[in-house]
Formats: C-alpha cells, structure tokens, sequence
C-alpha cells in the first residue's frame, strides 16, 4: 500500500489538492462498498454449504440437498448478467456513482431479507421461493456493483498506476470474505448446533443493514469519474451502450469472459465448495476448517490482491495473469490431495496458495486489464458484461457442477479437480489472446 499512499501524494497530485481528495475518496468509496457488497454476496455462498440445504430443502437431504442449495446459489449468478447490462446502460450515460449507490442498496436490502425469511419448517415450499427470490435480487446487485467501483478507482488513477488503485476495490473482496468467513466461523463458535440452526445463522446477515449505512455515508461524498464526466460534458455518451459495444468490440467482451472462468471458478470452488467437501467426505469438523482456512487466505489477500495489482504496473498485465491461471490449471490435483490428508495445517496451505498466488494474481490485475479493453464510451457495459458472463460460466455453476461430479465419482474429487483444470486451461488461452495494456492509454481500443 505504499505506492499507493506515493501515487496519492505525488507532486503533480500536490499541486492539486482537490484532486487528491477525489483520488483518496474514490478508492475509499470503491473499496469500503465492495467490501460491504462483497460480504453481503460470499456470506450467502457460505451458508448455502453448511446451513441452507437442511433449513429450506430439508426433503432432499444429503447430497441431494447441497446440490439443491448450491443450485440457489447458482441462481445469484445468472442474474449477474442482467445486472452488469442495466447498471452498464446507466453507468455510461448517467453516470458511476448513481449506479453505486443504488447496488448497494439492493444488496443490502436482498441480504437482509434473507436473515428474516421463515424456513421450510414455517412455510413449506414457500421458503426457498423466497430465498431464491432474494438470491436474484442479490446477483443483479452484483452484476452492476464491480464495474463501477473498478471503474472510479481506474478513472481517478494517476499515470502508471492504474493497476494498483484497479486492485483497490478487488481487495474489498477478500475483505468481504474476511467478514463472511469471520462473522460465520464466531457464530458458529458461540453457539451449539441447535442454537446455530434456530437463530445463529441469522446473525450476520442482519449485520449487512448496519454496513450498508455506513457504506453509503462513505459512497455519496465520492465524486464522478473525471472520465466519465469528460465524456458527459462533450455531450458524447453512448446512446446504447451495451449495444455500441456488443456491435464495435465484441472480441473486448469474449476475452475479459474468458479470463474469468478460471479466476473465478477456483475462488468459489476454494471457498464455497471446499467447505462442504471437507465437512462431507475428510473429517466431521471440516466445515469449520475449511472456515479457518478461508479466513486466512481472505487476511492475506488484503496485502496480496494489490500487491499483484502493483506488479502489473511493472511487469504488465498478461503476464501477471498468465502466471495465476497456470498455477490454478496445475494445483488443482495438488490441492485435493492435501484436503484428504484431514491435517487442518496442509489444508490452510493448500487453499493459501490456491487463492493468495493462483487466484490472487489474476484477480489483482484484473481491474485495470478489464477496463482497459473498452474504451470511454462503453467501459462499463463491456466491463461489466465480460466480468458478469465469465461469472455464471465460471463462478456460478462451480460448486453445483463441482457437487455433482463429486456425487458421480462416488466422493472421489478428481473429477472435480480436472473440471477446475479445463476451466484454468481456457482463461489461459484467453489471457494469451489479450494484448498488452499496462502502458496503453486508458481510452483503450475505440470504434
């Protein structure tokens, strides 16, 4: 973080001190509010692996029963594309901030419904209606919320840095997850089982109403995107965005989709999947290993996310994520075979190197490499549609496709591993189609 506190007080940026305040204020604002969304969108992905399958499918227990709450978690990414359109269309004529406010609005909202819907016990079939409802409105959230943050971090950089502050708002993620894993693994501490499945459970995601507020205090004294407003001022907006660049750039969209099916097909599997695998086939506490592991992995990458970030300052951007999807592509063996070892210390490592150096190092230089394939005009529909698509196909369907092959493999996780490893082999094609941008203008490729 410290080129980051340099760039914000370089002497140009001195010079400038209002400047400077927006430049502080936007990557405060990007990273406080992915934080809070973040946490609000990992924390259901946590409870549907240990918690909602025996509270809102309880007639299909077992196996049958995650895969049935993983296919509700399933369900928040195919509203992701939706959402990345809309906040898009209104990202690149209104504005970024607007759309910022309003996802994190519905985000908390959607989570904090969930901690108050009544289970399958109180209402029968209605209660996973209503979590899938909530699901859709958090994944439309979602689809909309990336884009935008990314983008008023990137667009307030200074010169040579975009890829530092583009991994501002991508450690609000890590620190989403150090939340959701943190507030679930004390719950779960100060509770026994029936307490945790009666009320417990609740308890963090009725926190998300009390983050929001403070996310929104600190979001609403963030200023436009000095591009955006460049381009608003010329009076030279899109009219339809999301069309303008489906139709000028579509190789910008196939590429940015295809870098995030490995990227974020081993985050979900690492830290949504992996706890329902230990706590099923390694060990009866493996849950809250897994748990523990998480967290720790989510600690780290509040240093290791931008660290990457910086490093594509220097090195550039292909190369920082070919590094990430080529390690995810060969630990993934690796990976399970030190799960089945049950030793909590080859665990924590095994999902360290998996998400601090696989996953970290593509998702740190992400922010800055997505942006910088569109241009003024369409960034944040492009953006947001490559970064939403690749999600459903690589994040989404992870852990069902993943409890589905473990199912048919009779507990064996190899074929889960080599599911991992074809989704890491494609990113890696993509990553290697994409040209160099570190040191292009932001403008990017234009029609």
């Amino acid at each position: 973080m410290g080129d980051l506190v340099s760039a914000l007080q370089s002497p140009d940026v001195r010079t400038r001190p209002a400047a400077r305040t927006a430049r502080r204020r936007a990557a405060l604002g990007s990273f406080v509010g992915t934080t809070i969304e973040w946490y609000d969108y990992y924390l259901y992905g946590t409870a549907a692996a240990i918690v909602l399958g025996p509270l809102f499918f309880p007639d299909v227990g077992g196996a049958v029963g995650v895969v049935a709450a993983f296919a509700t978690y399933a369900v928040g990414f195919l509203a992701r594309p939706l959402g990345g359109a809309v906040a898009g269309h209104v990202g690149d004529r209104v504005g970024r901030k607007a759309v910022l406010v309003a996802s994190l609005l519905v985000m908390g909202v959607s989570t904090t419904a969930v901690g108050l819907l009544p289970t399958h016990a109180q209402i029968g079939v209605w209660a996973p209606v209503l979590l899938v409802l909530c699901r859709l409105l958090q994944g439309f959230s979602a689809g909309g919320e990336w884009g935008g943050a990314v983008l008023l971090a990137v667009e307030h950089a200074p010169t040579g840095r975009r890829g530092l502050f583009g991994a501002i708002p991508q450690t609000g993620s890590a620190a989403g997850m150090v939340l959701a894993s943190g507030g679930f693994w004390l719950t779960r501490s100060l509770t026994d089982d029936d307490a945790f499945l009666a009320w417990g459970w609740r308890l963090p995601f009725l926190a998300s109403a009390v983050l929001v507020v403070v996310g929104l205090l600190i979001r609403l004294k963030v200023t436009e995107s000095p591009t955006f407003a460049a381009v608003r001022d010329a009076e030279a907006t899109a009219r339809r965005p999301v069309a303008e660049v489906l139709r000028t750039n579509r190789r910008g969209v196939l590429v940015t989709t295809g870098m995030r099916l490995g990227q974020n097909g081993s985050y979900v599997l690492y830290t949504v999947f992996a706890l329902s695998y230990l706590g099923s086939e390694v060990r009866a506490d493996g849950a809250d290993v897994g748990l523990l592991a998480v967290l720790v992995a989510s600690v780290l990458s509040l240093a290791t996310t931008p660290f990457w970030g910086w490093l594509s300052d220097r090195v550039g951007r292909r190369p920082v994520y070919l590094a990430g999807s080529v390690l995810t592509a060969v630990f993934s063996v690796p990976a399970f075979l030190l799960f089945d070892t049950g030793s909590t210390a080859l665990v924590v490592g095994a999902v360290v190197v998996a998400v601090n150096l696989g996953h970290d190092s593509q998702y740190g230089a992400q922010g800055a490499f997505f942006a910088e394939q569109f241009d003024d005009r369409t960034r944040y529909s492009g953006a947001s549609l490559g970064y939403s698509i690749g999600a459903v196909l690589g994040g989404g369907l992870t852990p069902l496709v993943a409890a589905s092959l473990l199912a048919a493999g009779g507990g064996s996780p190899w074929l889960v591993a080599g599911y991992l490893t074809f989704l890491a082999v494609l990113t890696t094609v993509a990553a290697a189609c994409t040209r160099e941008t570190a040191h292009e203008p932001l403008e990017g490729p234009t029609p």
